[in-house]
């Protein structure tokens, strides 16, 4: 059976989604959850959720693993990874298929997610460069000195539903190619993608133990978090529960970069592209089901002159919008992941409306036709939104726009300045001058000009500012080495045979 038909069928004959441990997938389990078709509403499978024993056992598994791993030579190490892409690049097309089925992205979105991800790998195949160390020679007299980066032991990563292939992608790689063994807790929404990614490391080379997946809800999560033989945690989610991860794991005495939510502003200056701004924004906003961290959720324009002309415009073209089924190929996004969640973002529309704002277009309600019991929510946009309200306050996470309105400038900076998150921003216009103020004085970790999206490529790192980040170390990239490896400095010193010594009792210096 090819991996094709392993997961785009029924995981077992009982149609249930198990854990890869030791190299091996296992579905012992005592207690299940549903997993949803969100195009249709149906449930397809059902994924085991692992118990404190369970996830123990796959810590044991690893912490077993790592002595072997953490010494094989780093270029073995990194060859593993180059198969791995290769092998994420033959079956780019099954990976997709299980973000669709599980996710609903469309897929070529997915293609898009994937691809990200595998950026990511390619950077990791770097690492016999990226691990070399330091060395001086000669800092004092016949002392030479020297640091080298080493691997932590096991650590794991705690993923979400929304991007059920780049997150992982985010994680693991780096973490492996240092030489460290991974746990890897994906999203239990759709986790079959992440199963798919441990049998083709397997297939990789990777040793048995050494990556391992686990699938559950909150009591996986503690016992990751608890446990003593866990050195790291990586976390990317919503923020109170980004805030729990990092008290927890840091109270336990674990590395911990935690990314949460995020409430991403554009300001929109009176000399702005128009025609490219309502392009941008239509794609920054409604792209993947409004179910991402960087997704654009709010516009900030400068004087109603141009509020007035960019929701005219968008008015327009969010009508040709199609949503529906991931494998239609003409839609623009998909449902969100379940009907809890739909409800919860109509919840954020009702409350804008009833607090004052004004429903421009109105995505409650949707029903794409051969998909009306779907999860689906209509591109919504909203005017006359301000600070106070509770959709603008918190993070919506659906296919969902807000218009607010300044006077100047210095006005839209002090609202993203004063948001609790400060994840991604950016700034439309065709003025170098306000754009560099913009990028030197906003408190916000990753900044756009003309830039809808700046998520920064495989080779820098992603995080943001305030309580979209809990933690020192961003994601990925350089701050990625560092987070998933530890310093060590060697001095030494030969002295010369026979030689007696005089006693030194103040600190060695070079006076």
């Amino acid at each position: 059976m090819n991996f094709n038909e392993k997961f785009n069928q029924a995981p077992n004959a009982t149609g249930l989604v198990g854990h890869f441990i030791a190299g091996q997938l296992t579905y012992q389990t005592e207690r299940t959850q549903n997993i949803y078709n969100p195009a249709t509403g149906e449930i397809t499978k059902q994924v085991a959720l692992a118990d404190t024993q369970t996830v123990e056992h796959a810590i044991a598994v690893a912490q077993a693993a790592f002595p072997a791993w953490r010494d094989t030579p780093v270029i073995k190490r990194a060859r593993v990874m180059f198969k791995f892409k290769e092998l994420l690049e033959q079956h780019s097309a099954d990976i997709c298929q299980l973000i669709g089925q599980e996710h609903g992205k469309i897929l070529h979105d997915a293609a898009g997610e994937l691809q990200r991800g595998i950026e990511n790998v390619e950077y990791a195949c770097g690492a016999p460069e990226l691990l070399k160390g330091e060395y001086s020679k000669n800092v004092g007299p016949d002392i030479d000195s020297w640091s080298d980066f080493q691997p932590l032991g096991v650590v794991a990563g705690i993923t979400p539903f929304n991007f059920p292939a780049m997150v992982p992608l985010w994680m693991f790689p780096m973490a492996l190619v240092c030489g460290n063994t991974f746990i890897l807790k994906p999203s239990e929404k759709d986790p079959s993608t992440s199963l798919f990614l441990a049998e083709l490391l397997k297939k990789a080379g990777l040793p048995d133990g050494v990556f391992n997946v686990v699938n559950g809800d909150k009591e996986a999560v503690d016992t990751l978090l608890h446990d003593r033989l866990i050195q790291a945690v990586s976390f990317v989610g919503s923020t109170p529960i980004a805030e729990y991860i990092y008290a927890t794991a840091t109270a336990h005495g674990k590395r911990c970069q935690a990314l949460g939510g995020a409430k991403n502003h554009a300001i929109i200056l009176p000399d702005a592209d128009v025609d490219n701004v309502v392009s941008s924004l239509l794609g920054a906003a409604f792209g993947s089901s409004g179910e991402r961290c960087m997704a654009l959720s709010v516009a900030v324009a400068v004087g109603d002159e141009i509020a007035d002309l960019v929701i005219e415009k968008l008015q327009a073209e969010i009508k040709k919008l199609k949503y529906g089924h991931y494998a239609d190929t003409s839609n623009d996004f998909g449902p969100v992941i379940s009907a809890a969640h739909k409800a919860k973002v109509e919840g954020y529309i009702q409350s804008a409306e009833e607090q004052g704002a004004k429903i421009v277009v109105d995505g409650r309600g949707a029903a794409p036709s051969g998909y009306e019991q779907g999860f689906f929510v209509g591109p919504t946009l909203i005017d006359q939104v301000t600070p106070d309200m509770q959709s603008y306050q918190e993070e919506i996470f659906g296919p969902v726009l807000q218009i607010v309105r300044v006077s100047t400038m210095q006005d839209a900076m002090q609202l993203i300045n004063e948001h609790e998150y400060g994840n991604g921003t950016c700034i439309y216009t065709r003025d170098g001058e306000a754009a560099r103020y913009f990028s030197h004085h906003i408190q916000v970790g990753m900044v756009g000009i003309n830039v809808p999206l700046p998520v920064p490529v495989a080779y820098h790192s992603f995080g943001g500012w305030k309580r979209s980040l809990f933690g020192d170390l961003y994601a990925y990239g350089p701050d990625g080495v560092r987070f998933y490896t530890r310093r060590k400095t060697i001095t030494q010193r030969w002295p010369a045979a026979n030689v007696r010594e005089a006693k030194q009792f103040s600190m060695p210096t070079l006076n």
